[in-house]
């Protein structure tokens, strides 16, 4: 079982910017049905490739899982948006007219599923640069060093302090 006091905390899977609707948070459906659309509209693509589409679109901050994408390509498949056929023995998907003219129609109202990757970068930054630094801290504690372990105590404690002011001046 998953130790739910880290994601409390906002340090569980994704960071402590999925509180704020940052990161790779759940999206409604609206918006995976978007951007599997506007992903489409790229070109034919397996479940697959969409997902690796999302991922570059927003700099690897969304990662839809895969039972979020087939769900909704069966779905976009039975309302006539999306058609089927099989190509080096995966199935790939690609708009029909009417998914062409749903896709173009739900970017005028709503606009690109990907605008907000500049800011998902900058949270993806985050989150790595804070990554690692938790490993950088877990190697040094491995070390078993005393001198190394004071000083990179000093360093976190330099940091934590550097941040509050930064936090406290803007």
């Amino acid at each position: 079982m998953e130790d739910t006091r880290d994601m409390r905390r906002g340090w569980g899977r994704g960071g402590p910017w999925r509180e704020h609707g940052h990161g790779g948070g759940r999206r409604r459906r609206g918006d995976i049905r978007t951007a599997v659309l506007a992903a489409l509209e790229e070109s034919p693509a397996h479940g697959y490739e969409i997902i690796q589409r999302f991922e570059e679109k927003t700099a690897g901050a969304w990662r839809p899982s895969a039972g979020s994408i087939y769900p909704t390509l069966q779905l976009l498949e039975d309302e006539g948006l999306v058609r089927s056929y099989e190509r080096d023995g995966k199935k790939v998907y690609e708009l029909t007219d009417e998914g062409h003219a749903a896709a173009a129609q739900r970017l005028e109202e709503g606009g690109s599923p990907w605008a907000s990757s500049q800011i998902n970068r900058k949270y993806k930054d985050f989150g790595d640069a804070m990554r690692q630094l938790a490993l950088a801290s877990a190697q040094a504690a491995k070390s078993g060093n005393p001198e190394v372990m004071t000083q990179v105590v000093d360093i976190l404690v330099d940091a934590r302090r550097r941040i509050y002011t930064l936090l406290a001046e803007s």
